[in-house]
């Protein structure tokens, strides 16, 4: 059974008086509250007020009772700096967000912050602002309802059956990333989605068309979309027409073009850069006033408009209750989907214990090659996992069993995100955001700078996303510095909210997939090896959740000095504890897979010998300086990598054992015996 919206009492209630005294409303709630805050962006509002009306009263499926209803359409501004006229729609239609946080606009603690910030505000679904982020996002939520309807969905039950809406300006389209996604979007065909474009052709420096004279239609045609455009922005219903036409297509995601004037109906602002980014000013909003025969009361409501929205909620909560009615029983059908896939949040997988039996013990072995059979593993057991990377599967080994995604098929588990990085993390934001799957990509280390924007939106909004960084060091070689990563294992660290694991062999990498699985409070990354390194012992893998290090080798109570390193360097200073064995000094060797954790550990009642610790790993020393003491060393990269094989760069920037033993011996005060 498909729960559609019901059109006739939206029909009966819905007039050109209403639409008009809707959309005045909307207009005057954000310019008050940005003139309020005296801060904000009051021109994309004022010119899209009408298109945003018309969606959210004859289209938009929401039950503002119940703001993470698992089968809602979900609505995204793209265009977050408009937040205003978001927090107007919330308010008119009876979210949680009362006319005092609109008058508190852009204020410390409030629930109305200057860009949409998803978990501060009911009814915002993601965190936009940094353009062309939320119409990625969106990609990722049209296509985890496609991916859910697929695996949910039968001849009886239909449980997931909503829609993914998008407000877009210049801005998001000239971003780069709306070009991956889009292209991503329509290579999928993801009927489901539809873009309305705010084309009112001012930037802040000055037209559009000074920067960017893109045929917008052409280009979203291009890419596989079906292309619609209404001339005059303020015609409500021509633009409810268009979104009528977009619902009826489920073979190509839709973009509606909607010609609309930047700041509409502010005297002498109005279509000009000046709308775009600071209050009107109490002169032009009394003009306005004016011209639209408006209340001089700021934030006002017209009753007779807060009862008409109040029914069109009310259909919604309608909606919402005949839904809840099919999900129970789809749920006492279907036991097992509504525990493997639960439609408003991502799971956490119930068993991981296993998941060191999958790697070959004391085998040398790659940590990319070993968390390929570690995902292989989990796979199996956590329905909820999917994900891929930006074609580079065969390389960082993350093909999972479960088919391919493909245009109109979508029970499969492996997404090809293309040569798309910045997109594919955008992507697997908006499924993590979506609820019900459990999303991963991966690419090598060097090329996570291209989705670093939207890896900062994934820990902004606690979002789980595992990320799987390959080719992690200069040991990569002969594809030379391009390739070789030296500063990003650092840039990641230093961000926020993300947890960074760099295992040292595949007993540790299947530890750090378990870490990976269980965090639901931020975006994991995994940091591996292109090359083999060496199996290690096995004592103290439970450590490495606990403290972020274990010792794999001497005894950190007897030792002369401490050798601790991360990844593939580990092997370097157990390398470097058996040259300094040989000249009297003893050395406990120390495996730092999570740093932040050990850092943790420190601050608390944690404390490492008094002897010398020499830290190393091959990348900057920035991060390793600032935890290490008076009479610590670090041994590390300062410089940018060669081409050549990967041992061979490796002695040349002076990543060798003996370079490891001579730092220590340094530190001790004591010479080399050659």
């Amino acid at each position: 059974m498909s729960i559609a919206p019901s059109a006739t009492p939206r029909a009966a209630v819905l007039t050109e008086e209403i639409d008009r005294l809707a959309v005045t409303t909307l207009r005057f709630l954000a310019a008050d509250a940005v003139q309020a805050a005296n801060s904000g962006h009051p021109g994309l509002p004022l010119g899209a007020a009408p298109a945003a009306w018309a969606l959210w009263s004859r289209h938009l499926r929401h039950d503002p009772n119940d703001p993470r209803w698992p089968d809602r359409d979900r609505f995204v501004l793209s265009a977050g700096h408009g937040s205003a006229l978001l927090y107007a729609l919330l308010h008119l239609f009876g979210y949680d967000l009362t006319r005092d946080e609109l008058k508190q606009f852009r204020q410390l603690g409030s629930r109305t912050p200057g860009h949409p910030e998803f978990g501060r505000t009911p009814g915002v679904e993601t965190t936009t602002g940094p353009l062309g982020q939320g119409l990625a996002n969106a990609v990722g939520m049209a296509l985890a309802e496609r991916m859910l309807a697929a695996r949910c969905n039968d001849g009886e039950h239909c449980v997931v059956d909503h829609r993914t809406w998008v407000l877009a300006g210049d801005g998001d389209l000239m971003e780069g990333i709306s070009h991956e996604a889009a292209s991503l979007a329509g290579r999928l065909g993801l009927g489901r989605l539809t873009v309305i474009f705010d084309d009112n052709n001012i930037t802040i420096d000055g037209p559009a068309e000074i920067s960017c004279g893109d045929d917008a239609l052409g280009r979203f045609a291009a890419y596989g979309w079906h292309t619609l455009s209404v001339e005059d922005g303020n015609d409500v219903a021509a633009i409810g027409r268009a979104l009528a036409e977009a619902r009826a297509v489920e073979s190509a995601p839709t973009f509606i073009q909607v010609r609309t004037t930047i700041g509409y109906g502010a005297p002498g602002v109005a279509g000009t850069p000046k709308a775009h980014g600071s209050p009107l000013g109490a002169d032009v909003l009394a003009a306005m006033r004016a011209e639209f025969d408006w209340p001089s009361t700021p934030f006002h409501v017209p009753e007779s408009l807060a009862a008409v929205t109040a029914d069109l909620a009310a259909d919604g909560a309608a909606a919402k209750a005949e839904w809840v009615r099919a999900y129970a029983n789809w749920t006492a059908d279907h036991p097992t989907l509504a525990v493997d896939l639960p439609l408003n949040k991502v799971p956490a997988p119930s068993a991981t214990d296993g998941l060191a039996a999958a790697v070959e013990p004391n085998q040398p072995m790659a940590t990319r090659q070993a968390s390929g059979a570690v995902l292989r593993a989990l796979a199996l057991d956590y329905a909820a996992l999917v994900g891929g990377s930006a074609d580079l599967a065969a390389s960082t080994n993350t093909a999972i069993p479960g088919g391919d995604v493909k245009p109109g098929e979508y029970q499969g588990r492996t997404i090809h995100f293309g040569i798309r990085e910045h997109a594919m993390a955008a992507v697997m934001n908006g499924i993590s955001l979506h609820g019900g799957l459990r999303p991963f990509g991966s690419t090598f280390l060097a090329f996570a700078d291209y989705l670093r924007p939207a890896l900062r939106l994934s820990a902004l909004m606690q979002q789980p996303v595992i990320y799987v960084f390959t080719h992690d060091s200069i040991h990569v070689g002969e594809d030379g510095p391009t390739h070789q990563p030296i500063e990003h294992i650092e840039s990641l660290r230093v961000m926020p909210g993300v947890t960074v694991l760099r295992p040292a062999d595949a007993a540790e990498t299947a530890v750090a997939w378990k870490i990976a699985a269980h965090n639901l409070s931020g975006p994991t990354a995994l940091v591996l090896t292109r090359q083999k390194v060496p199996a290690l012992a096995a004592d103290g893998l439970a450590e490495l959740d606990e403290r972020g290090f274990r010792v794999v080798r001497g005894d950190l109570a007897e030792a002369d000095v401490v050798l601790a390193a991360s990844g593939s360097e580990v092997s370097l200073a157990l390398a470097a504890e058996e040259l300094l064995a040989t000249q009297g000094v003893r050395a406990a060797v120390l495996s730092v897979m999570w740093r932040e954790r050990m850092q943790e550990w420190l601050i608390g009642d944690g404390r490492l010998p008094d002897c010398p610790v020499v830290w190393t790993e091959a990348g900057v020393e920035t991060g390793w300086r600032a935890i290490a003491r008076d009479r610590d060393t670090v041994v590390g990269l300062n410089r940018f990598g060669e081409s050549g094989p990967g041992p061979e760069v490796a002695a040349y920037l002076g990543l060798t054992p003996t370079a490891v033993a001579d730092a220590a011996l340094r530190a001790l005060g004591q010479p080399r015996q050659d």
